[in-house]
């Protein structure tokens, strides 16, 4: 059985590799964690001789298939007690992260999978994520990112790369909550700033690097 911290490991590990098809860098997985390197090394060390990574000093990281099942069943189960907290619970989508942070940890599959029947299968969770299937399948997103949109172009947000609280409160504060409509109006030359659309009716200004965390399904 792998402790809390071990699965913590392979889930920041699985994120990483999604940026890259190259081995995770140690430093990565240390800024992340928040741990010293020498700390990352150790833990490391035991996840490889568990058959979880493959690992090689000065090379980087990767999962094996053991572990990348292992992370994903983590991160399935993050996702759907997000979904039942704010569903179920009434919690609010900035409200939810770290308390998931600790269900996923529970060891009981049976719970899972009927956790999974009763939301009726969801396939994303509040923050437009995509919830793996009980076969570890997560179904595709064809999602561009807001700052790489053009002027006129229009979408629909539909997830977050950003998961902070007080991300999350601004979006809400400005309106900006999963399915509004978007249209890029303009981009300011001085700060990269965007003007913004919402819903036909309402005029709004974010920054570059707000847009950059919001992810949308085109329409044009």
């Amino acid at each position: 059985m792998n402790s809390f911290t071990e699965e913590n490991y392979l889930k920041t590990i699985f994120h990483l590799s999604e940026k890259s098809d190259a081995p995770v860098a140690t430093n990565s997985i240390s800024e992340v964690m928040g741990n010293k390197a020498a700390s990352v090394t150790d833990m490391l060390r035991k996840l490889a001789e568990k058959g979880l990574i493959n690992y090689v000093k000065y090379q980087g990281v990767s999962l094996t298939k053991k572990g990348r099942e292992t992370a994903i069943a983590i991160i399935r189960k993050h996702r759907l007690w997000e979904v039942f907290l704010v569903e179920k619970l009434a919690f609010k989508w900035d409200e939810v992260h770290e308390i998931a942070e600790e269900l996923e940890h529970i060891k009981a599959p049976e719970l899972v999978d009927r956790l999974d029947e009763f939301l009726g299968h969801p396939t994303h969770d509040p923050h437009g994520d995509p919830i793996p299937n009980s076969r570890g399948e997560f179904q595709k997103n064809e999602w561009i990112i807001l700052a790489k949109m053009n002027p006129g172009q229009t979408g629909i947000l539909s997830g977050v790369s950003e998961h902070s609280s007080v991300f999350l409160q601004y979006l809400e504060q400005q309106g900006l909550l999963l399915g509004t409509r978007i249209k890029l109006e303009e981009i300011m030359a001085f700060d990269g700033s965007l003007k913004l659309l919402i819903n036909q009716n309402q005029s709004l200004s974010i920054s570059r690097e707000a847009a950059k965390n919001l992810l949308m399904l085109n329409e044009n």
